[in-house]
């Protein structure tokens, strides 16, 4: 007489006549341990390993995870503070309450490399070749670097007084401070990578006859600023934006006036009204021809200067400059979403115009390189490995087509460097296929309770447009071991034993710390239990292969 369930009995009894079964003699399906690729990892345009040396730091394995950080990335000091970290944005943690605060931990364990002195191993034995540099700022560190621990010898050549390139030039000292940026430079030359600044390079054929480079890797940075004509008494009173920062953090005090106008909706703009701001300006304000939403800079960029008196005038442009006052347009989108002219004009006061209306590579050593080949916008033309039609002749960074940061300079420079060592060894610098995407509806996040985002201090907004001094502060080792702490290790077995508490069989074996586990399949039945309360899907089921 068959069995039926009881009145008032919520579990109901198994249809053993037409339920699949789930475990038994013949296993119709086996539990595999996988590593998938968390979207962190994805998104960082240095390629790191963000996982990895969040799992090290999270331990409190703090060089070992600065190692892990820097098989990728050698400026983690600098990159965990100008980095606009988009591996933050794509965070799977954001679906729970908010990112892990990577940028946060990677600028913790820059700091506390440069506070205890760690050095990168040194470099195999020397290759024999020598490689060209053109340009030290993140794109030609970054491959002299890698280049450099190839065992390849590297001199990079750079225009400027020191090195840095965009990152000294470029970006003011309140968002990276020079004794940051020349610590992180100093130890990559403790390479032996050799930089000579003030050597700008005109003929590069002929320094590359003269220093018998076997290949050369130029990365030039977007020093060249865009102009547009604007009708004014006094052109002196107009200048760009570059030649401002530059001279800023070449430690001069250009005059300015009481009030400045920054022409521009990007990063630099940014940068330079805030910069005004601290030499002295009593009014900062941005014309932009578009909207908030259609600016290229970025929102934080945006809200920091407006959180330090800049005013940003949207959907304006400039007609005339008869300082000091200033003539704008009112501009209006059409349907197209584009700005129109309206014919409505407004006066404001200035003293001195700031054009930030974007920046180009000098490419003039360039153009009578053969094969060397140039986009509309005048970047240089390069293959999936980085080199242009000339062969031996790499290009990266701001030269290339591509969006101009440190990390993706930084990302450029180690991937060219591969190319370049296998065009030297005459190998092919193979690419490892990614693992599929660990998202945030593979994971179990049930397992995860609540953690709130540790934030970084801050100087007060009123006060620190007095000088140039560090604006936002590092997380203490505390908060950095609880931000690595919330990272969810999508797709990547961090040894929590949910599998092996929970397997009836007793067929998971645990191999020990940083060894994980395997599976006994002589003892498994695949019942799916282990894949069931892997919180991070670390563990997948296949068909069973019966012969």
């Amino acid at each position: 007489m068959p069995r039926t369930s009881r009145a008032g009995d919520m579990t109901p009894l198994p249809d053993l006549a037409h339920d699949q079964a789930r475990g038994g003699a013949a296993r119709e399906r086996r539990p595999v341990y996988v590593d998938l690729l968390p979207p962190c990892n994805a998104g960082c345009p240095a390629g790191e390993n963000i996982q990895a040396w969040l799992a090290h730091a999270r331990g409190g394995d703090y060089e070992a995870a600065w190692r892990a950080l820097t098989a990728d990335n050698p400026l983690p000091a600098i990159c965990g503070r100008v980095c606009y970290h988009p591996c933050e944005s794509v965070c799977n943690r954001i679906q729970l309450d908010s990112a892990v605060s990577i940028h946060g931990v990677e600028r913790f364990l820059g700091d506390l490399a440069l506070e205890r002195g760690w050095r990168f191993d040194p470099p195999p034995a020397p290759t024999g070749r020598r490689v060209l540099v053109v340009g030290a700022g993140p794109s030609g560190l970054s491959a002299a670097y890698h280049l450099a621990r190839l065992g390849h010898q590297v001199v990079i050549y750079d225009a400027g007084d020191e090195p840095g390139g965009m990152m000294r030039y470029g970006i003011p000292a309140y968002r990276l401070p020079r004794a940051v940026l020349a610590a992180e430079i100093a130890r990559i030359e403790a390479l032996g990578v050799v930089i000579e600044t003030g050597h700008p390079v005109v003929d590069l054929a002929a320094d590359r006859r003269g220093g018998r480079f076997d290949a050369v890797f130029v990365a030039v940075g977007a020093h060249l600023s865009k102009r547009v004509d604007i009708p004014a008494r006094e052109a002196g009173r107009i200048v760009d934006a570059v030649s401002l920062l530059r001279s800023v953090a070449a430690g001069e005090r250009p005059a300015i006036g009481r009030r400045v106008a920054v022409y521009g909706g990007g990063n630099t703009a940014m940068d330079a009204a805030r910069v005004a701001k601290r030499l002295g300006a009593e009014e900062a304000l941005i014309v932009y021809r578009r909207t908030r939403a259609q600016m290229p800079a970025h929102a934080e960029e945006a809200d920091d200067a407006e959180r330090e008196g800049v005013k940003i005038n949207w959907l304006r442009t400039i007609q005339a400059f008869d300082g000091p006052e200033l003539t704008v347009e009112v501009m209006e989108l059409d349907a197209d979403g584009r700005p129109a002219p309206t014919g409505r004009t407004e006066t404001l006061a200035a003293d001195t115009v700031v054009l930030a209306l974007g920046q180009r590579a000098d490419t003039a050593f360039l153009r009578g390189v053969p094969g060397v080949e140039f986009g509309a916008d005048g970047t240089v033309l390069v293959s999936a490995s980085f080199m242009t039609g000339s062969p031996g002749l790499f290009a990266g960074g701001d030269m290339v087509p591509a969006e101009r940061t440190v990390t993706v300079g930084i990302g450029h420079g180690r991937k060219a460097a591969r190319h370049i060592h296998a065009y030297l060894t005459g190998g092919v610098a193979a690419t490892p296929d990614k693992h599929p995407l660990a998202s945030f509806d593979l994971l179990h996040p049930w397992y995860f309770g609540d953690a709130d985002r540790r934030v970084q201090a801050e100087r007060d907004p009123v006060t620190r447009t007095a000088d140039f001094t560090e604006v936002v502060g590092g997380l203490d080792e505390t908060a950095a071991r609880f931000e690595a702490g919330r990272c969810l290790s999508c797709g990547n077995c961090f040894e929590c034993d949910g599998c092996l508490g929970a397997c009836p069989e007793d067929a998971v074996i645990k191999l020990g710390p940083g060894n994980r586990y395997r599976f006994d399949y002589d003892r498994c039945t695949g019942c799916g239990t282990c894949f069931a309360q892997c919180p991070v899907h670390a563990i997948d089921l296949i068909p069973e292969a019966h012969s």
